[in-house]
C-alpha cells in the first residue's frame, strides 16, 4: 500500500476545496437560500400568458356554476406558487373570492406552451335581489402580483350572498390545475 507525503495530501484537499466553491453558479444547491425560490424559473407574469375563458354557467338561482380561466405560457419558463388572487366587482363593490376549503397549493413550473387553468364556482342569485350580487367582471392576478390583474367580462348571471344581503358571494376559486400530459 503506497501512502501520500502529508504535503501532497494537503495540496490535494485544498485543490478539491478550491474546485468545488469555484463550481457553484447560483443555479443548484440543496440548502442554498437565495435559490430557495427558483426551482424551474421565475415567478410567471400575466403579460406572457394568453388567457381563454369558458364557462358552464349556472342556469337558474341556486344553481352551481364553473368559470375556468386556462393560461398558456407565451414566456421563458415560469413558476407559480399560491393560488390565483380573484375579485367579482359588482355594483355595489368588490368582494374576493377565497380558495376552495379542500385546496392545496403546490408549486406549478409552466415551460414555454404549457397551460394551467383554475376554476371560479359559484353559485347563482335571483335576479334583482339584495341577497345577490350584480357581477359586471371578475378580476384575476397570479400569486404576488395582485397590482397586475386581468379583468374578464362577466356574463353568467348574479352570485347569491353566503350570508343574506351584504355578505360575500358564494363563490371559491381552485388552485392551479396541469393541462395536458
Amino acid at each position: 500500500m503506497r501512502t501520500l507525503p502529508p504535503l501532497a495530501l494537503a495540496a490535494g484537499l485544498a485543490a478539491t476545496l478550491l474546485l468545488t466553491t469555484s463550481c457553484e453558479d447560483g443555479k443548484t444547491g440543496g440548502d442554498n437560500a437565495k435559490n430557495a425560490d427558483r426551482p424551474g424559473g421565475s415567478a410567471c407574469v400575466i403579460g406572457d400568458l394568453g388567457v381563454e375563458v369558458g364557462a358552464g354557467a349556472a342556469p337558474a338561482a341556486g344553481d352551481t356554476g364553473n368559470v375556468t380561466v386556462t393560461l398558456t405560457n407565451q414566456g421563458g419558463a415560469c413558476t407559480l406558487k399560491g393560488f390565483p388572487a380573484v375579485d367579482l366587482l359588482a355594483e355595489d363593490g368588490t368582494t374576493s373570492v377565497s380558495p376552495e376549503q379542500t385546496a392545496k397549493s403546490r408549486p406549478l413550473t409552466l415551460g414555454k406552451g404549457s397551460t394551467t387553468s383554475f376554476t371560479i364556482t359559484y353559485v347563482r342569485g335571483e335576479t334583482g335581489s339584495s341577497k345577490s350580487l350584480t357581477v359586471r367582471k371578475a378580476s384575476f392576478a397570479l400569486p404576488g402580483a395582485t397590482a397586475d390583474a386581468r379583468d374578464l367580462p362577466w356574463s353568467y348571471g348574479e352570485v347569491a350572498r353566503r350570508d343574506g344581503s351584504g355578505g360575500a358571494a358564494q363563490a371559491s376559486v381552485s388552485g392551479f390545475e396541469t393541462s395536458g400530459d
